[in-house]
Parts: structure tokens; sequence; C-alpha cells
């Protein structure tokens, strides 16, 4: 009998979604592959070499034959903190190019809509590997997902609280933009499987993996350069991994305005398994 494989990054804040597969109630009974770039789930799916995989959103209007697993996501309602453009203290309309980190093309594409729909203007793209220092020696800007975005640090509020060395950094929640200029969350990415049923259950696998954040969280205790607490409410407040009605109009709203602004060949609606 063929083993069910599943794929998903390994970033932190997909821990909770994949805790049953590697040590819980699901542990052996699935397939699981994991790798730091996202983008590389949706390529396995893509190929046929998995059975379902945690994809970035953008990838289910690439992908042919893809369904949705309803409710379970990796998202944010206000602020992600993961998902950020970083810059040397410009403000993002003095931005005139942007070093897209390849991990991710839904984040990719976010950044795109925001500085099109929203900013009106569109500066030079570059795509690049998530090396910040190098990212902003070639760019004004930068766009950074995943735990390396995770740990840099804002700048403060007001000038003079700024200490005055050459490594002072702005950073945009891009969560946070989307939020401000639509008033509705944002979905980074969802389970996907080219089948119609599937009896993989996602949900239940969620739940358990948020029953044991303090597991999680020692997991990462020396990968994170966070307080537990800062990490717990990252995991805790800041992900959401449930969709509510503002997370899902988000979503076909972005669909929306990447098929607006030629980023995706067509918008097809949602469908679920």
């Amino acid at each position: 009998m063929t083993t069910t494989r599943i794929s998903a990054s390994g970033y932190s804040n997909t821990a909770p979604l994949i805790w049953s597969f590697q040590y819980g109630s699901q542990r052996g009974k699935y397939e699981l592959i994991l790798d730091n770039a996202p983008a590389r789930s949706a390529e396995l799916l893509r190929k046929n070499r998995v059975d379902a995989a945690l994809v970035p959103v953008i990838e289910y209007q690439r992908i042919e034959g893809v369904r949705l697993v309803a409710d379970v996501c990796v998202g944010a309602r206000e602020k992600v903190r993961s998902v950020c453009l970083v810059t040397k203290g410009e403000d993002l309309r003095d931005v005139r190019s942007v070093a897209l980190d390849v991990s991710s093309k839904t984040s990719a594409t976010l950044t795109k809509i925001i500085f099109r729909e929203f900013l009106n203007f569109e500066p030079e793209w570059k795509d690049a590997e998530p090396d910040l220092e190098e990212m902003l020696r070639t760019a004004d800007c930068a766009l950074l997902i995943g735990d390396p975005a995770l740990t840099i640090a804002d700048l403060p509020k007001t000038e003079d609280q700024r200490p005055k060395t050459k490594d002072q950094f702005r950073k945009f929640d891009l969560a946070e933009l989307w939020k401000s200029y639509t008033n509705f969350g944002f979905v980074f990415a969802m389970w996907m499987t080219p089948n119609e049923f599937c009896a993989i259950d996602f949900a239940a696998a969620r739940d358990e993996g948020l029953r044991h954040l303090e597991e999680i969280i020692s997991n990462y205790e020396t990968e994170i350069l966070l307080t537990k607490e800062d990490f717990r409410n990252y995991l805790a407040k800041n992900i959401s991994y449930a969709i509510d009605d503002s997370m899902r109009k988000g979503l076909e709203l972005y669909f929306e305005l990447a098929g607006k602004n030629g980023l995706i060949e067509k918008n097809k609606p949602l469908v679920f398994i």
C-alpha cells in the first residue's frame, strides 16, 4: 500500500499545523517532507510528488486541479511579524528598488499589489536569496519572510530614540499594511490537495498542535532569538491558524487584485475538499 505523502515548510509558524504529524497522534501515519522554502512544497504538489502540501496561497491560482482544505491556514488578522518589508530608514514611498525573497510567491505578489494598488507606483523588482545584508546592498528595500524576518528589530518611532549606527532598519509588516488599506485579514498559506476527498484531518492536527504550544516553543528555543513569552505571543496571537470571515474576504480580494495586475493568468473561484 502506498504511503500518503505531505509536505510543508519548516518555519516556526507552521509548527502547530505539523506537530501532530511529527510527534503527536498522527505520527507515522503519513510521510512528512519538510523544507525551509514554501515554494518547494508548491513544486512537489505541482509535480504530483505529494498528496497534500501546505502551500503559499497564490499557488492555488497557478497549480491546476488543486483544492483547498477549508478553515486551516497560516494567516494573520492584524499583524503577522514574520513577513515584512525592510528598509534602511526609508519610507516606502521613497523606495525605488525591492529585493524579493524567492522563498514565497504569495508575499512577493502581495508586495507588488501594495506598491501598484495602494502606493500607486512600481519600483524595480529583484529576486534574491533571503540574506538581508546582501539584499539591502543591491536594493532600497527587502522582502523577508519566515523566521529570518521575525527577529529583525524595527527602528524606534521617534528619531531621537534611534541608535546612530549603520544597521538601522525600518520594518513594515505586510499583514499590517494590507489591513490598513483593505480592513481585511490576510491568509499566507493553506493546505492544498489534488484529491476531491482527503482522509487527513488537518483541522484536528492543528488543534492538537495548538494544545502543545509549550513543547513547540521549547523545540525552537535555540533557533528563535525571542523570549519565550514573545514567541508564545507570536504563535498564539499574531498567527491565526483558522480563517474567519475577514480573512476569507481578504483572500478573495487578494486574488482579485492579483488578476487585475496581471500577476496570475486567471482568478479561479475557491474550491474546497
